[in-house]
């Protein structure tokens, strides 16, 4: 008996799968056929982040994207329990949608942001570091 083809949790349509190649061997990720959102099964998009290759995974229209991000009270597409929404914690201004126990669904232009780091991110990232490291040196001359 064929499985019949996981459904995008934001427009219902099919999600097709595409298989990509990377260093770390092959991923699997669910790419919904009307809307280009990603599923990204639990460890997937962490994977996928550095690999040069995941730069052609994210090709929807980023302006569809943005209006599917509205669409906040979405069901996980493996399990039919609802999903959780919630902001990246290295780039806030990216909100995506979690299943504790299966993965995240990306919306289309959300996978690419979350490759990349915007200035300010990286600068406020150094920044902590170095206050971190300051702060450390500083507490050790009292």
């Amino acid at each position: 008996m064929e499985e019949s083809p996981v459904r995008c949790p934001k427009c219902h349509a099919d999600m097709l799968e595409q298989k990509v190649i990377t260093k770390k061997g092959e991923v699997v990720i669910d790419k919904c056929s009307r809307c280009a959102g990603l599923w990204f099964d639990m460890g997937e998009a962490e994977i996928l982040k550095d690999d040069w290759i995941a730069v052609t995974l994210d090709d929807g229209d980023i302006n569809v994207g943005k209006i599917y991000n509205e669409i906040t009270d979405i069901d996980c597409p493996r399990c039919l329990q609802p999903m959780h929404s919630l902001n990246d914690p290295n780039q806030p201004h990216i909100r995506y949608e979690m299943c504790n126990a299966h993965g995240v669904f990306m919306d289309a232009g959300e996978f690419s942001d979350f490759r990349e780091l915007t200035l300010k991110e990286a600068f406020d990232h150094a920044l902590n570091l170095y206050r971190q490291e300051y702060e450390g040196d500083s507490s050790d001359d009292r």
